[in-house]
């Protein structure tokens, strides 16, 4: 009966999918050397079709527009692939809020913050630049700066429940204190402008907090396990 007849499933060829991302890739490479190069403003989409070598109309089906390009670009990186996880589920930042050494975690924090601006310090300046003057890249730069003072406060939180913060700080101040130690522009100006290398940052980054918001008998204890190894 012709009430009976099946819709045709749409096949998608294995091939042709890995075509689409290889393509997509191609589009996001070219858009972060041209936004790094000349900045957000001065490029175009047709500049970054003609950089990827592919037609204009596949970089605006892939992306819309600019800023979603922008936005793409960012969350691969910051991310380290396109999946749609969020960083509060990636494998690198459970094993931070899972560690119950308070300063092996603060520890473990700097070593994803240093090798997260590795990746990101470059686009992160486009972005922050950009963002006065383009509505869109605004609000980027404002998930990005809420986001990541979010990711921050759920590692004090855990640090607290483990009733290992200083005397006298509380959740909001000693968040405060690690957004700013782990902030792009702390990375900015001491890597960037002053020239240190990334595992000086790290040290830093890592002994500054763990001076700054453990108590005491955090420590004492910390020291004395590490004396009976």
């Amino acid at each position: 009966m012709a009430g009976d007849v099946k819709p045709k499933r749409r096949y998608q060829s294995p091939r042709r999918r890995a075509q689409a991302e290889a393509t997509r890739r191609d589009i996001l490479d070219a858009a972060q050397r041209l936004f790094e190069a000349d900045g957000y403003a001065a490029t175009t989409m047709a500049d970054i079709a003609e950089k990827a070598g592919v037609a204009l109309k596949t970089v605006y089906l892939a992306f819309q527009t600019k800023g979603g390009l922008l936005r793409a670009l960012w969350n691969l990186l910051l991310r380290g692939d396109e999946t749609d996880r969020p960083v509060a589920e990636r494998a690198w930042y459970i094993e931070v809020l899972d560690e119950q050494d308070p300063q092996r975690q603060l520890r473990l924090n700097a070593r994803n913050s240093a090798a997260g601006k590795k990746r990101i310090s470059a686009i992160l300046e486009v972005i922050r630049s950009a963002a006065p003057a383009d509505p869109d890249v605004a609000t980027l730069w404002q998930r990005i700066q809420s986001d990541y003072h979010a990711n921050q406060r759920a590692i004090v939180e855990s640090l607290n429940d483990k009733h290992a913060l200083a005397p006298g700080l509380d959740i909001d101040r000693a968040t405060d204190i690690l957004w700013a130690l782990n902030h792009p522009n702390t990375w900015q100006l001491l890597v960037g402008q002053r020239g240190w290398t990334p595992e000086q940052y790290e040290r830093w980054v890592a002994e500054s907090a763990c001076a700054q918001l453990l108590a005491p008998n955090a420590k004492a204890r910390i020291s004395a396990r590490h004396k009976r190894r």
